[in-house]
């Protein structure tokens, strides 16, 4: 049972036991000879309790009682050391397969509630043949216990038949050879009946580690009661996608269950039947993070003239990780030759959102001018992020290779807009594009130019902005004639004449 903290497992929560199965003899057996000695007798004595919450005949749901029934007939003193020891129990007996633990959360009355699902015990064949369970009891009684207790449970064959050779047929005869079946008329009624009577199982999906992921009872907790869009978000209990979404969210801008919960608060983020808009949620949530980053720029000045501030983060998990094949690996650039191998730092561009990427690149923080180019392709654009990740690398790489090379946002606009003109959406294709784009500025600087190519040059730096242009200057002629002796003393009396008639001006 993972629990952090230890105030929202108390007596005073209710519980229920959910069982689809009746113990036999053998299965009372399992339990005495085999799951004892790996859990100890107290466990079993909590499995036992548990199982007969419901009644022997019947299989399903037990009422709601407050666990302070469980602490009074186990004995436990309804105390934190009590609490954190029925913990330690149960997480024994889910460790070996017996008990799983769903918390849920009741909006009608604000408070947890906890489900024991008990599971069967293993019989005799099946536990001898899992390995770890096997070898934990062989840690726990030794070897040679293990092997009498296996032979305690199996009955041989009797002395006519044991160690004597023959061929088995199987002559069992099937359902359909006896019994038949009015295929041609359905009974609807008697289906909606069995579906209506049946028990409604409500699957909560996998478990969320609580310290890195957010969860539906985090985020009710904290919504404010009175808002327009309460409806929308209790409707996120059992949307596991739409939670896929906020964490996703989350954790791509940094934000805190509070910060989720004023985005989810406004309005325009959920649809009219309640879905998550999530370029709109991405928007505002981008707007957040850049607000949150200016703030924190001036806290850090702020603390650096007293203490020294620690830059290490936790890092979190990721919901899913998606391989790279040899084939596309693209080479570590020099700021992480001592950081990371090849292998980790294409894990890295196949996976993690391009602003934890920017941020690799750069000590300090990610200059604002450049954060709003990546952001206006995120949003706007709608390239993926992986391909993002490849654009960004195919940038640091031209800067490292050509230390003339300038980025403005032309220039990365350029790339992106002929990314999506060829479809360019996943990372295999990204890493061919910039492969072509390699191979073809190696080719253009290798080759000689002439003049008719230095003018196409000249025009394709000119039409993407690689370059200003020339502007043309006018040259004085080579062959300019000379000025003869007549027209120089014309000249001479023009001159003589103006400066006369300034003369009298004067």
């Amino acid at each position: 049972m993972r629990m952090n903290n230890m105030l929202h497992f108390t007596e005073n929560h209710r519980y229920c036991v959910y069982r689809d199965f009746s113990l036999s003899p053998v299965d009372g057996k399992t339990l005495s000879l085999i799951y004892q000695p790996m859990v100890g007798a107290f466990a079993i004595s909590l499995y036992r309790l548990l199982v007969e919450q419901v009644p022997q005949d019947q299989v399903g749901y037990s009422r709601v009682e407050q666990q302070r029934a469980l602490f009074l007939t186990l004995g436990i003193d309804p105390s934190e050391r009590g609490r954190t020891y029925l913990v330690e129990q149960t997480s024994k007996l889910e460790a070996v397969g017996l008990l799983q633990t769903s918390r849920m959360y009741m909006t009608d009355s604000d408070e947890y509630m906890y489900e024991y699902e008990l599971q069967p015990p293993l019989s005799p064949t099946e536990f001898f043949n899992t390995q770890h369970l096997t070898l934990l009891l062989r840690d726990k009684i030794g070897k040679f216990a293990v092997l009498s207790l296996r032979e305690r449970f199996f009955s041989k064959e009797p002395g006519d038949m044991y160690g004597l050779s023959y061929n088995k047929e199987n002559i069992t005869v099937p359902f359909y050879d006896i019994f038949e079946l009015n295929t041609h008329s359905i009974d609807y009624e008697l289906e909606q009946a069995i579906a209506e009577t049946a028990l409604a199982r409500q699957s909560g999906g996998p478990l969320l580690d609580e310290e890195e992921r957010i969860n539906y009872a985090d985020i009710i907790l904290r919504f404010p009661r009175d808002s327009v869009n309460r409806t929308h978000v209790e409707g996120l209990r059992f949307n596991l996608e739409g939670m896929g979404v906020l964490n996703f969210v989350a954790r791509k801008f940094d934000l805190s269950v509070q910060d989720i919960c004023r985005l989810l608060d406004e309005d325009g983020v959920f649809d009219p039947s309640g879905g998550i808009l999530l370029d709109e949620l991405q928007h505002r949530a981008n707007l957040h993070f850049r607000q949150g980053k200016r703030r924190n720029e001036e806290r850090e000045v702020a603390y650096a003239k007293v203490v020294s501030i620690s830059s290490a983060r936790e890092e979190e998990e990721q919901l899913e990780e998606f391989p790279v094949q040899m084939e596309f690996y693209l080479e570590v650039p020099k700021q992480f030759t001592n950081k990371c191998d090849i292998h980790q730092y294409n894990m890295m561009l196949r996976n993690e959102p391009y602003t934890r990427l920017l941020r690799t690149f750069f000590p300090g923080a990610v200059p604002d001018n450049l954060l709003d180019i990546f952001t206006k392709i995120d949003l706007n654009y709608k390239l993926p992020g992986e391909v993002i990740n490849v654009l960004i690398h195919y940038l640091m790489s031209l800067l490292t290779s050509n230390t003339e090379q300038r980025i403005n946002r032309n220039f990365v606009e350029a790339i992106a807009s002929n990314m999506l003109m060829k479809q360019i959406n996943t990372y295999e294709k990204a890493v061919g594009y910039i492969r072509e784009q390699s191979k073809v500025k190696a080719k253009s600087t290798s080759e000689p130019q002439d003049g008719a190519s230095r003018r196409r040059t000249y025009k394709g730096r000119q039409a993407t902005g690689k370059s200003k242009p020339e502007i043309p200057i006018v040259q004085s002629s080579a062959q300019e004639e000379g000025v003869s002796d007549e027209e120089f003393a014309e000249m001479l009396k023009l001159a003589e004449r103006m400066q006369a008639g300034r003369n009298n001006e004067a």
